[in-house]
């Protein structure tokens, strides 16, 4: 069975009917992801600045779950639980978060090149988070949701002056992030300038992201992505037929403004809910959804749970590479991400030309 499509370039109807997706397939290939995303947590979780074996992170975790004791060192029960434990954690959520965003922009725009990161939804998020910091700081719930709307004007912003006389032109909409994305960064940088000790640091580590922050605010931003993750996988099939074009969809029963702005809302909360803990981490959204879509098809039934589950592998192996290639220092997550999706962005341009 052919299921492969290299881009979300608008499809034929005879390439849809070869993109059917099976129930046995959907749960296999999720199968087979869960199970790595759990082989790749526990090497994470085994290695760092002192490696520890893997019956005794079980043994630990078994304690803390049912409140027993075990003989493992204290030492190490605080390194597995309150350190690496929830850095994991963090890492699963968000990296699934900036992927589902990614593949939801991909889908709306038809082009492989959109993600939050290029469309400057990323850096709008940063500006609201780093502005609650700056300017509410012991207000904790303030950075999320400040995070949320920084994303969502942006995108209103981007898609604002993408209008065209025809409507929304993918091209106008990507110049429109990236001129979107130069102002926010320039307004990132004025309040680099306004904050001032410790905040200087945390508003340093959003600018390139860092996944070993706080994790007070994970339940709250669990729930957000989950949340927004769920809306967008509703709307799976619609997605699909708007990538075969607006009026196609349109012919065949989708409200296609409704869907529009619903994915977009629910792009934006899940990249505001990312970036308010981790920051500013491109290029997750960009490389991990196109990769699904070389390898398993263009249905977006697929892609979007397949893309959350590979964009957590991509950014667990990517933050354990980051805190141990110079270890006992730390490199930011988004450097690591960076590195990688930098290439791949220019053989997306170079393929799209």
């Amino acid at each position: 069975m052919q299921e492969t499509q290299s881009t979300t370039e608008p499809a034929t109807g005879a390439t849809i009917s070869k993109l059917r997706l099976t129930k046995h397939k959907l749960v296999m290939t999720l199968i087979v992801l869960i199970c790595v995303l759990l082989l790749v947590a526990g090497f994470a979780m085994a290695v760092g600045s002192e490696s520890i074996g893997i019956l005794s992170i079980f043994k630990i975790l078994f304690a803390k779950l049912t409140g027993g004791t075990t003989e493992i060192s204290e030492e190490y029960q605080t390194i597995i639980a309150e350190i690496r434990f929830p850095r994991i954690i963090l890492a699963i959520i968000v990296g699934a978060a900036l992927s589902v965003a990614g593949a939801a922009y991909q889908a709306l725009l038809r082009n492989p090149l959109a993600d939050s990161y290029i469309l400057g939804v990323s850096t709008g998020a940063a500006l609201g988070a780093i502005a609650a910091t700056v300017f509410a700081e012991r207000l904790l719930i303030a950075r999320p949701f400040a995070a949320f709307i920084g994303a969502s004007l942006t995108i209103w912003l981007v898609y604002y002056l993408g209008q065209a006389h025809r409507g929304a032109t993918t091209e106008r909409l990507i110049l429109a992030g990236v001129i979107v994305n130069s102002f926010l960064s320039s307004a990132v940088i004025f309040l680099l300038t306004v904050a001032s000790g410790a905040r200087l640091q945390s508003v340093f580590s959003w600018l390139i992201g860092y996944l070993g922050t706080d994790v007070k605010l994970l339940p709250v931003v669990g729930v957000f992505i989950l949340t927004g993750i769920s809306v967008i996988f509703l709307h799976a099939r619609s997605l699909n037929l708007l990538m075969v074009g607006e009026d196609e969809a349109r012919t065949l029963g989708v409200d296609v403004k409704r869907v529009q702005i619903t994915v977009f809302v629910a792009s934006s909360l899940i990249t505001g809910a990312a970036v308010a803990v981790s920051g500013v981490i491109g290029f997750v959204g960009l490389i991990i959804p196109h990769a699904v879509r070389l390898v398993m098809g263009s249905d977006n039934r697929l892609v979007i749970p397949a893309s959350a589950l590979t964009g957590a592998i991509f950014l667990l192996l990517g933050d354990t590479l980051a805190r141990t290639l110079i270890a006992p220092r730390e490199l930011h997550i988004g450097v690591v991400t960076a590195m990688i999706g930098a290439p791949a962005f220019v053989y997306l341009l170079r393929k799209a030309n």
